[in-house]
């Protein structure tokens, strides 16, 4: 998995990455030149006296050096440019296959997981990237260039890399065959420890309002617990591989002087020759040991890379038509036929056999018990997700073959947790229409009574707002979420229980400003309030998934007995009337 996806993602740059091959290359080369030549220094400089040939060696030694050195930053700078940039690629896939999610495919990840994805594991696969660029690819260069180099130097005394090589792989190869399943429990409790960071960071407000600070910290302390074992566990395999290594690499050098000192003295061998074996001999170990470095970091990037092309092959369900409508014929008016939404793995579906018409000009509701499938129906228009079974039809149209922009243009939805994005009142008001007015701003903040409030912040429409809208009040933050949508004009507005946080005197001036501003437009409101859909022209009452009653206020009152209760559970027989 990690190669496919390293192949995949390397593939722009094979211009850069041949270029580094290349500086490896002769940076290598040279790196292997120097022992031969001291070797040359000492056996016919130094031995022999000659003071010119030890200047002229020295000499071609240091532009040899010198070459090696501008070779070496060179191959780091382009390895380091092309791994952060594949790094970049990576995290960017990732995030545009999850922008493409449905809430469906969002709730089989979680977000934390997502989050890990996209940050911890692609630097993981990115910083293996960078390693491969800067050291694996010299590794095995310099360690076949150093065999090459010390049988030149003498063919008996290689004889021991028969024995040090395979020692080596063997010892590295156990420790490697077991770090695999440990740095998979590592990715799995970052995972875990994100999770519930998140949760407590999001629900500080519950966790003192409940006094639960010392469960929550504990919850933390024992996930922070189990990242910090298993992180110890890995650390306890890495341990023994340097020690491992240079226990080898030590016992090498041992054996080579040995062995070499009886050649020197039987003749067959001289210092010099002695000296750039031993150099030779270092510098194949050392490329074994870059090797054993990567080898280190492979099982955690394996890992990683696997969770990434979790993300990068999982289709959503929702998909974008191939030959897809590109222009509505009418002003909005939406149809839903025996509509079905299931679940995966379900036993029964949330909603079943519904069907509703919401017309251009009136206003439709939609009111049921909690878990009724309310919030699931208004989702299915923005396809949010589809529908298992059944049509969503927009002006006569199935919403899975409308333009993903065309209908993302006719629908304005205010959601039923409201959200706002970090930056200012104007940047929040503006996304959906960037090139909106501060004219059309402030008019779509009187409408939806929010301009009271925003006209006292210090800054008016550039006055700041927290990620998530924190630093204003729920109800301010359901009037900002829909004087967004207002300032869209779309063409269908979907309210799903968008005015839960407002008083009742708020609620009512709200309504009586929407009915002005939407007249042209087709209205679905879904809440729970009675008071705030009693009004509207058509409620569409919804039973554990099912439509059991449509027809006005007086209507259902009079006939649907599910709608009754709910209607006599908020307000008095009078009121109600």
């Amino acid at each position: 998995m990690l190669v496919r996806l390293l192949r995949a993602y390397l593939r722009p740059y094979t211009r850069p990455i041949a270029l580094i091959v290349l500086l490896q290359l002769v940076q290598t080369l040279a790196t292997l030149y120097l022992p031969t030549l001291n070797a040359d220094i000492i056996d016919k400089g130094v031995v022999k006296g000659d003071t010119g040939y030890i200047l002229t060696t020295g000499g071609i030694m240091l532009a040899v050096t010198l070459a090696q050195i501008v070779c070496s930053v060179g191959a780091v700078y382009f390895g380091a440019r092309t791994a952060m940039a594949v790094g970049r690629d990576l995290r960017g896939a990732v995030f545009d296959r999850v922008q493409s999610f449905s809430a469906r495919e969002m709730g089989h990840f979680g977000a934390p997981s997502l989050i890990t994805r996209t940050t911890n594991d692609v630097q993981q696969v990115q910083l293996l990237a960078l390693m491969t660029f800067t050291l694996m690819v010299s590794a095995p260069i310099m360690c076949i260039g150093g065999l090459l180099m010390a049988l030149n130097q003498d063919v008996p005394l290689s004889a021991l890399l028969l024995a040090i090589v395979p020692a080596l792989g063997i010892v590295v190869s156990l420790i490697v065959s077991r770090m695999r399943p440990v740095f998979r429990g590592v990715q799995e409790r970052i995972d875990t420890v994100n999770r519930v960071l998140r949760e407590q960071i999001t629900g500080i407000r519950v966790i003192r309002a409940f006094v639960r600070d010392t469960h929550e910290r504990e919850r933390f302390q024992s996930a922070n617990t189990e990242l910090m074992d298993v992180s110890l566990r890995a650390g306890r395999l890495m341990s023994l591989m340097f020690p491992s290594v240079m226990l080898i690499v030590n016992l090498s050098s041992v054996a080579v002087l040995y062995f070499g000192g009886h050649r020197i003295d039987s003749g067959h061998m001289q210092v010099g020759a002695l000296t750039a074996f031993l150099s030779y001999l270092m510098q194949i170990l050392m490329a074994i040991m870059m090797a054993t470095f990567m080898f280190m970091m492979v099982p955690r990037a394996e890992v990683c890379a696997e969770r990434i092309q979790e993300v990068l092959t999982t289709e959503s369900s929702v998909v974008p038509p191939l030959a897809p409508v590109t222009e509505l014929r009418g002003r909005g008016q939406l149809e839903l036929r025996g509509v079905e939404f299931r679940y995966p793995g379900a036993e029964e579906p949330v909603l079943k056999d519904v069907s509703l018409l919401a017309r251009p000009g009136e206003i439709t509701a939609v009111i049921g018990s909690t878990g009724s499938g309310k919030s699931t129906l208004l989702g299915l228009v923005p396809r949010l997700f589809d529908a298992t079974a059944g049509e969503v039809l927009v002006d006569g149209a199935d919403v899975r073959d409308l333009d993903p922009v065309l209908l993302s243009d006719a629908v304005g939805l205010v959601p039923q947790k409201p959200y706002l994005f970090s930056g200012t009142v104007a940047s929040n008001l503006r996304y959906g229409k960037p090139d909106a007015t501060d004219e059309e701003l402030w008019h779509a903040l009187e409408i939806a009574q929010a301009r009271d409030f925003v006209e006292a912040m210090e800054d008016g429409l550039n006055s700041p707002i927290s990620q998530g809208g924190s630093n204003v009040s729920g109800g301010q933050r359901q009037r900002l979420a829909i004087a967004r949508a207002l300032v869209r004009k779309p063409e269908i507005y979907l309210f799903d229980d968008s005015f839960s946080a407002l008083d009742y005197a708020t609620d009512a001036r709200l309504r009586a400003a929407l009915a002005r501003e939407t007249e042209d437009a087709t209205v679905l409101i879904v809440a729970q309030r009675v008071s705030t859909i009693r009004d509207a022209d058509r409620i569409v009452v919804l039973d554990e998934g099912r439509v059991v009653g449509t027809g006005t206020h007086h209507e259902l009152m009079a006939s649907n007995e599910t709608y009754r209760e709910i209607v006599l559970s908020q307000l008095t027989e009078e009121e109600a009337a």
